[in-house]
This record gives C-alpha cells, sequence and structure tokens, in this order.
C-alpha cells in the first residue's frame, strides 16, 4: 500500500470513484470504496447494486473480492458502522461481541485473498476489551487496523468529540499499523492526532467532505489549504461528467451540498434550487454552481480579502470544516428519597394475615427475602 499516512474513509454514497479521484489530487494516498453489502453483492437482486457499490477506475461492471482482486490494493472488513441498518443486517459494530464469527470472516478472506485484508473497528468501553479485540483482528490475519476512536453509541445527535487515549491503547496492544480516525477536521489536526495516538496514518470522514483539500498544506502559510468550494465542486462535476463510472444523483448532491455549506445558508435560493435537482443530467447542477462561483468571487473582490489571509475566521468563499455541537449533557434527574414502604408498595396500617391476625410494619420487614 506505500506506508499512506493521508486516508479516506469508506462512506455510503460519498467515498465513490468521483470522489477518490478528486480526493486525491488533494493530497488523499489512500481512498476506501463504500461499505458494500457482501449479502447483497452476492444475490445481487436489486438492479445495478453491484455497478453502483464496486466501480473501478476500469470502468468495471463489479467484481467478486476473490475473481477480481487485482482492482483494488486490499479488502477491509467493517466492525464500526454504529448505524440501525448495521444493527438490523447484522453487520458494522453489532458484530463486536461476537469474536469467533469475526475471526473466521477475517481469517477466511486472509487465507484465500492474494491482497492485504484489514479491518475498522469503533471502540469498546472497557479496557480489557478494547485492547484484546486488536489482538484477535491481528490473530485472524487483519493486516492493517483502523480504529475509530467512538463507541457504537456515539452516533447521530449523540456523536460527541472522539477519544484517542483509545486509539492510542490499539496501537499499543498490536505491532501492525494502525489508522486513526476521528476529530480531523483541519491540516493541523493531523500532526496532534498522530502525536496523540502513536498511529502510523489519520482517516477522515466527514471532515474531508467539507474540505477535499484536508491533506493538503497551504503553500503560503502555516496550515491546511483552504480551496474556493464552488472551484471544487465545478472540479468534481468535471470528474463525474468525464469517467464511464456512473455516479448516483444522491451522491453528487450530497458532495455539492457539503462543499458549497459555507455559503449556502447566505445564498438561499440557490441552496433551494439545488435541492430540487433531479436525474443524472449533469447541466442543472454546473448552473448552480457556477452562479455560486459567480457571486463568491465577486464577494472575495468587494471585500477584499486574500483567500490564503484565514486569519481566526475563514471567508464564505473558501472550503472549510463544519464543527458539530457537542451533545447536551445529560438532564440531572433529581430522585426523590423513597421510602420503604412505597418501595414494599404496602399501609403503614396493619393488615391481617391468612389467620387473621395484625402483621406489623416491623414484622413485614422481617419476613421480606
Amino acid at each position: 500500500l506505500g506506508s499512506p499516512r493521508y486516508i479516506v474513509a469508506p462512506m455510503v454514497d460519498q467515498s465513490e470513484l468521483a470522489w477518490r479521484t478528486l480526493s486525491r489530487r488533494y493530497g488523499a494516498q489512500l481512498a476506501y470504496t463504500p461499505m458494500i453489502n457482501a449479502k447483497m453483492y452476492a444475490n445481487n437482486k436489486r438492479n445495478g447494486y453491484r455497478e453502483v457499490a464496486f466501480n473501478t477506475t476500469f470502468g468495471g461492471k463489479g467484481a467478486q473480492a476473490t475473481a477480481h482482486s487485482y482492482h483494488c490494493d486490499a479488502v477491509d472488513i467493517n466492525l464500526g458502522c454504529p448505524q440501525d441498518i448495521a444493527r438490523k443486517g447484522h453487520y458494522g459494530s453489532f458484530l463486536q461481541d461476537e469474536w469467533d464469527l469475526i475471526y473466521r470472516l477475517i481469517n477466511t478472506l486472509h487465507e484465500n485473498l492474494s491482497i492485504p485484508v484489514t479491518a475498522k473497528s469503533a471502540c469498546f468501553h472497557r479496557w480489557s476489551r478494547r485492547s484484546n479485540m486488536p489482538k484477535c483482528l491481528r490473530r485472524a490475519g487483519a493486516q492493517i487496523l483502523t480504529c475509530h476512536g467512538r463507541t457504537r453509541e456515539q452516533r447521530g445527535q449523540n456523536t460527541g468529540l472522539a477519544d484517542w487515549t483509545k486509539i492510542r491503547a490499539v496501537k499499543e496492544a498490536v505491532s501492525v499499523p494502525v489508522f486513526a480516525n476521528g476529530n480531523i477536521l483541519s491540516y493541523a489536526d493531523i500532526t496532534r492526532c498522530l502525536t496523540e495516538t502513536g498511529a502510523d496514518a489519520v482517516m477522515s470522514a466527514e471532515g474531508q467532505l467539507y474540505n477535499v483539500a484536508l491533506f493538503t498544506p497551504s503553500p503560503t502559510k502555516t496550515g491546511g489549504l483552504h480551496p474556493r468550494h464552488a472551484d471544487l465542486a465545478l472540479e468534481y462535476l468535471d470528474i463525474v461528467s468525464s469517467q464511464s463510472t456512473p455516479t448516483t444523483p444522491s451522491g453528487i448532491k450530497g458532495h455539492l451540498f457539503k462543499l458549497l455549506r459555507p455559503a449556502l445558508s447566505r445564498e438561499t435560493d440557490l441552496r433551494d434550487a439545488l435541492g430540487q435537482l433531479r436525474g443524472f443530467d449533469l447541466e442543472p447542477y454546473y448552473q448552480v454552481v457556477r452562479e455560486m462561483k459567480k457571486r463568491m468571487d465577486k464577494d472575495a473582490e468587494v471585500i477584499g480579502r486574500d483567500d490564503a489571509d484565514v486569519g481566526k475566521e475563514l471567508p464564505h468563499w473558501v472550503a472549510q470544516p463544519y464543527v458539530r455541537p457537542l451533545p447536551a449533557p445529560p438532564k440531572q434527574v433529581e430522585v426523590a428519597s423513597v421510602t420503604i414502604s412505597k418501595c414494599l408498595n404496602f399501609e403503614r396500617t396493619p393488615k391481617p394475615d391468612d389467620e387473621g391476625k395484625r402483621v406489623g410494619h416491623d414484622q413485614l420487614l422481617d419476613a421480606t427475602p
């Protein structure tokens, strides 16, 4: 794999071929395809699933791992997906408790493929499991481990920050390369992450979607590159239009919404127009992005601010990270003291027992197991 340090994560409907191509132009050294549902791929009951799920630079239709492994550099088992669909489908992070099954999955691939097998997983709360799981994956044959510094419960509104100390624990538990995933929003985060985790490389998912140049250093200043987002969007559309492998309309819209996000809250007419687009015809997408570029170029000229002079706040015409608000702390619920009588659900007035005798409070407590 060439010892990559800058890696684009697997992302459903977002790490497709066009985005991977653009990412490599801006510093990415390794890029994952979206996660492929092995059962759906094998059955191929959904029309076009193989074509969309496993596209290649050769314009290939799709390929089984064993028959066409020459199309890729490695095969990764995703044990990190925390979404409900993974719970229903019995995959992703919901396999984490079935170590025997995980071992067989990885070992089967390791024994039958000519290319490396890797694994990506979320973190456990308990330290013992957090350090022993990587050892299990390594024994099964995984040659690279990616650790997402969040637990499977950290998703949606509860995503919060990744814990880099947990990634360091994984790195210290195994001798194979470890990729650190989580909290990579800017170029400066890369060095901090590698230092604090001891990892061999960093992987970015959402952060890289908002600035595809996340892995590119600025040529004029300390820090990373922040190109004009409309230019990046046009470059992305050019790649989509030039390749033989199709890109889904939902994937195109998803990328454009994230790239152009700094300006869409201002240019609400363009935001609405983009939201209404449907289909594979790229010209309407081009029209929205070209209009955005015209407005952003004008804003930059009027304000007279150099793109590279980012200061503390990035101008709205350049690509930049989206910082999600941290989840609110759980509400402190005041629990009133509960008397023993309420717990046992009896009245203070003594009641007769089976023999008609009065059973007092003390007697009832003594008789309670």
